[in-house]
């Protein structure tokens, strides 16, 4: 699998990074299952979180034996010091682990999360105290939404964040106003040397209003091979994308690796995607 420089980080990581938000839900065998096929395709960099239920959990048997192989990221998502900094000591203690090399500042979407995370006493203060007292090697930034990138930017300007997880895909790249601060922190990312890695690659859409569930995502995804070869290789076509996040259902693990190691031109797979003329941004209607 091909491995791109995480910033400044300097770490050699995977383009595909294992989205531990699919172990939430369940049980030790699937959970592992998934793990090995991670490691047996070549990623090696694992993406969780304190609030992706059950997933540290998951992730905690495995870390005595692969911690010295892989990029551990957690993140937390409270927005005061002092519930951060134990939310990021349990996370290690559910890790089985002393130490992650990211600590992310979780679902700062729009520029009043980021308000609240960097004001004094807030989460920013936990994430640099750990790296302080070297629970973490680095802190980042994430955050889902229409103003996601926008506010990645201004985050950047308030503080150097070595790493940014912003949305972007076909959907969200053809419209204007996004695209506009998609660039602008692109360009920010590059002057300050940040690892940009991505999420949202094989959304669809929202759920329609009604319709079964048939995968975990909160957004429903790509479920066609080749759409989703499609959407992988347009993603992973863009130079300033150091790694993808895979989705949030282990079931979908199989396709997104195939789809990295067999990638399609970036013109067909922009076309592809947008031939389904249900194909949307995810964020048109969040179910939080």
């Amino acid at each position: 699998m091909e491995r791109r420089r995480l910033g400044r980080i300097g770490h050699e990581s995977s383009v595909l990074v294992y989205g531990a938000a699919a172990l939430s839900e369940v049980d030790q065998d699937t959970a592992d299952a998934s793990v090995q096929e991670a490691l047996d395709a070549g990623i090696n960099h694992l993406d969780v979180a304190a609030d992706y239920g059950d997933a540290e959990l998951r992730l905690g048997p495995w870390m005595p034996r692969i911690r010295d192989q892989v990029f551990l990221a957690t993140k937390t998502g409270l927005r005061e010091a002092e519930p951060a900094w134990q939310q990021i000591n349990r996370s290690l203690e559910r890790l089985q682990t002393d130490r992650v090399d990211l600590i992310q500042l979780h679902a700062v979407g729009d520029l009043e999360e980021l308000d609240k995370v960097t004001a004094p006493g807030g989460a920013l203060e936990a994430a640099l105290r750990a790296v302080e007292e070297g629970l973490a090697g680095a802190v980042g930034i994430t955050g889902h939404g229409h103003a996601a990138p926008g506010t990645h930017l201004e985050a950047l300007r308030r503080h150097p964040f070595s790493t940014v997880l912003t949305p972007i895909n076909v959907a969200l790249w053809r419209r204007p106003d996004y695209r506009g601060d998609y660039e602008d922190l692109v360009a920010e990312v590059r002057r300050q040397d940040a690892g940009l890695m991505t999420i949202k690659t094989v959304s669809r859409r929202n759920w329609p209003e009604g319709a079964e569930h048939t995968h975990v995502t909160w957004y429903e995804p790509q479920v066609d091979p080749e759409r989703i070869r499609a959407a992988v290789s347009w993603s992973l076509a863009r130079p300033e994308i150091t790694g993808i996040a895979t989705p949030g259902d282990v079931r979908l693990l199989k396709h997104v690796v195939a789809a990295e190691a067999d990638r399609m031109d970036v013109a067909a797979a922009e076309d592809l995607v947008t031939g389904d003329g249900a194909y949307d941004s995810p964020f048109v209607s969040m179910p939080f």
